[in-house]
């Protein structure tokens, strides 16, 4: 018979800073169960493994047991491809190089292999979604980080040492914001959700306009509170201002919005709105 028939899904565990999801695919890329756990709040990333896979085992016996998985396929935030490690995450709790691949495959008695996650998504989307055909694009994921997968000729680029193209570490500003992975002004400091979340309360400590964010907590303001306050003021009236002023801030702070205001002064068109 044919193994596909004999193990006809794969386990998919995404990784991220604030939650782990995990599910059951079959081979059209289906999520036939799925669930999820915090990722934080496990002193040891041994705890952490385990608390995965008791949440992960109900679902597998649900769905015929461990001899119908054909293998697990993990996507984390600095996942090295070539080792099935994780290596010095500054988005996750537990610190240095983390044989993740082995503890499940360990625990589990299942074939694991682990990437980057945004690589895993290029994957994905390369398999299964809106890349289905492409040969060269790049994915890029935004979560409490940045990450980037870059496919060139249809090949996932790993690099030499399994790390290449992590876009979200990119100096987009000298002496910027500090980053968790010790440098100062990486990209994923601005555009990632904990980013935004920060851009957010920085403006609302600098100026005095009406937002619906002031009536949030200023330590409790989350990406998705920045989103729905953006959706909502689209629609009414001001809206559309009030986006473009998040946008003009974001740009001073990188010292360019005088240089846009300037060069549209000089073509005479004074007018910022």
């Amino acid at each position: 018979m044919n193994s596909n028939m004999e193990k006809p899904y794969v386990v998919g565990i995404d990784i991220g800073g604030t939650n782990t999801v995990f599910g059951i695919v079959d081979a059209r890329g289906t999520i036939i169960a799925s669930s999820s756990i915090k990722t934080s709040g496990y002193p040891t990333v041994e705890e952490y493994a385990d608390e995965v896979c008791k949440s992960l085992l109900p679902l597998i016996i649900a769905n015929g047991g461990v001899d119908k998985i054909r293998g697990i396929g993990i996507g984390a935030p600095n996942g090295n491809y070539y080792t099935g490690t994780i290596e010095f995450a500054p988005n996750l709790p537990w610190k240095g190089i983390l044989p993740l691949a082995a503890m499940f495959e360990e625990r589990l008695g299942i074939p694991t292999a682990l990437t980057n996650d945004a690589n895993a998504a290029a994957i994905g989307e390369m398999t299964y979604g809106a890349a289905r055909g492409m040969k060269d694009f790049i994915m890029i994921t935004l979560g409490t980080g940045v990450g980037s997968g870059i496919v060139i000729n249809g090949q996932m680029v790993y690099g030499h040492d399994g790390f290449a193209g992590e876009l979200g570490h990119v100096i987009a500003r000298r002496d910027g914001r500090l980053c968790g992975c010790g440098r100062k002004g990486c990209l994923e400091t601005y555009c990632s959700a904990t980013g935004v979340a920060r851009t957010a309360r920085e403006f609302l400590a600098a100026r005095t306009d009406a937002s619906l964010l002031r009536n949030i907590p200023a330590e409790n303001i989350t990406s998705k509170d920045v989103y729905d306050a953006a959706d909502i003021g689209l629609d009414n009236p001001g809206g559309r201002g009030a986006v473009r002023e998040a946008i003009e801030y974001i740009l001073a702070a990188q010292d360019k919005w005088e240089k846009i205001v300037a060069s549209y002064e000089q073509a005479g068109q004074g007018d910022r709105q």
